[in-house]
């Protein structure tokens, strides 16, 4: 904001030095001519100033990149919640992403295998939120929409999934509902793309789940899946250089 001083004027009425009925402004009419191009005026890249009473005002902005691999992402904000839409399946969902920020290192990128951009998808259960919070199901709900649109911005040709199972309490286990609901909203390019979900120290937990999904999960997708008990294991499957493996798993 750009404040206009205006100058000192003697108003009185009289012809008096200084005043505007004085012979000296009577007498020189071009005195008065005013450019208006000279005016300094606030333009339209100034900044303006709001007195809001002390109420906050809603925004909307860019949000940080989420990925580390340049992936960026629209965002808005509002009451401190910062939300994204994604588009899957055709319909528009929003993803509380403020909500699940302590959770989102639970899938990652693990650089690429082979020739081309085959991507290595990295999903490690000991980042998931335990069961026993009080917005546990709101988060898991948010949490499984970022882990289907990160697929999507992740993936651009061929793929595999390596499911980093050791180190994951019971409680943070993810359950077989949210396990169907994921698969059943992967896109179908993305079923076929993928070409190996490897299951790292897989517990009689995960193996019980994986049994029990069966009937939902098709003849073509249970082929895919391995089971790794080392890591010394996975790196002979893989190039691990770009696979961030958590300490508890490590240790």
């Amino acid at each position: 904001r750009k404040t206009l001083v205006a100058p000192e004027i003697n108003i009185s009425l009289d012809q008096s030095e200084g005043s505007i009925l004085s012979d000296d402004f009577l007498d020189t009419p071009d005195d008065l001519d005013i450019n208006v191009d000279d005016i300094e005026t606030p333009d339209e890249t100034d900044s303006l100033e709001f007195l809001g009473n002390g109420n906050e005002l809603e925004w909307e902005g860019d949000s940080a990149d989420l990925f580390g691999d340049g992936g960026t992402e629209d965002g808005s904000a509002t009451n401190g919640r910062l939300w994204r839409t994604v588009i899957i399946g055709e319909q528009e969902h929003r993803i509380d992403l403020q909500m699940i920020k302590p959770y989102m290192r639970v899938v990652t990128h693990g650089g690429y295998y082979g020739e081309g951009l085959n991507a290595i998808i990295v999903f490690a259960a000991c980042y998931l939120p335990d069961s026993n919070l009080a917005d546990y199901h709101y988060i898991m709900e948010n949490l499984f929409l970022y882990v289907i649109s990160s697929l999507e911005l992740l993936v651009a040709e061929d793929y595999m999934i390596v499911y980093l199972n050791g180190a994951t309490p019971r409680r943070r286990m993810p359950g077989l509902g949210w396990l169907k609901k994921c698969y059943q909203m992967i896109d179908r390019r993305l079923r076929k793309n993928l070409k190996a979900l490897i299951i790292v120290h897989p517990s009689w937990f995960i193996r019980t789940v994986l049994a029990i999904s069966r009937p939902f999960i098709s003849v073509k997708f249970i082929s895919k899946i391995q089971y790794v008990h080392s890591l010394e294991e996975l790196e002979q499957l893989i190039p691990m250089e770009h696979v961030q493996i958590p300490d508890c798993v490590l240790q």
